[in-house]
């Protein structure tokens, strides 16, 4: 069953065309990583989807409901507030960056939505909080501040705030991307478990051995289009289009 089906998706920035006809699925408990250059459009994608910018064409649908879809004339609209929160309440979004409170504790950051959003009761929140960072090897952490974490630690904190909303789909904008490498091993570590647990993800990454081994489907983005998509093998072998063959030459260890 397709949790997350995209078609035809466009997205423009004035006379900026970022995304072009953007057409994908994403089946329940598949792990999808989204790989591609730098500007070929990967993260405006994840904030199409998870409505951080508005498309400006296409379809979306999230779990059978209409997100965005083609409405009188044949231009594109997007669902009632209604139905756009509960798509919402179905997503979570780990970010580069991390976007963490700086203000409140680490368990605070990850009980604040479930309190506030979902509306569990502030003990139910700390319990999901406490075995979420029991699982990411955080639970000494609870009591801290962001600012006393390491980067690795506070995207694993990311990882808890986002899982502690029970998603039907967790999208990754490039985890990695603000740590060292040896910060790195601990994020992929978790994302790899993670997709063991089938839980659905999308992942944007530049990690392509990381990719290659724990994605079971690859979208290769460039110019704003997709290039092609796959399973790994197709896409790391023989098989695979010139340009993606061009594209990962530049990954030795591939």
């Amino acid at each position: 069953m397709a949790i997350l089906e995209v078609r035809n998706l466009s997205k423009s920035f004035g006379t900026l065309n970022v995304l072009n006809d953007i057409s994908f699925d994403v089946e329940k408990g598949e792990a999808v990583a989204v790989i591609g250059p730098s500007g070929s459009g990967k993260s405006t994608l994840l904030r199409c989807v998870n409505q951080l910018e508005k498309a400006s064409g296409g379809t979306i649908r999230f779990c059978g409901m209409d997100m965005f879809v083609p409405g009188p004339g044949g231009k594109s609209v997007y669902a009632d507030k209604q139905t756009l929160r509960k798509v919402q309440e179905k997503t979570g979004l780990v970010f580069q960056n991390f976007n963490l409170f700086p203000h409140m504790t680490v368990l605070r950051n990850i009980t604040e939505a479930p309190v506030c959003v979902l509306k569990k009761s502030k003990q139910e929140a700390q319990e999901i909080a406490m075995e979420l960072l029991k699982k990411m090897g955080l639970e000494t952490k609870a009591k801290s501040y962001p600012c006393e974490l390491s980067g690795g630690q506070q995207q694993r904190v990311s990882i808890a705030r986002a899982l502690a909303m029970n998603p039907e789909i967790l999208f990754f904008d490039e985890p990695t991307s603000a740590l060292d490498p040896e910060l790195t091993g601990e994020i992929l570590k978790v994302i790899k478990e993670l997709a063991a647990d089938g839980m659905t993800m999308v992942i944007v990454t530049h990690e392509m051995n990381f990719a290659r081994g724990v994605a079971d489907k690859i979208i290769f983005m460039e110019g704003g289009y997709i290039v092609e998509q796959g399973d790994p093998e197709q896409l790391f072998g023989e098989n695979a289009s010139e340009r993606t063959k061009q594209f990962l030459q530049r990954y030795s260890s591939i």
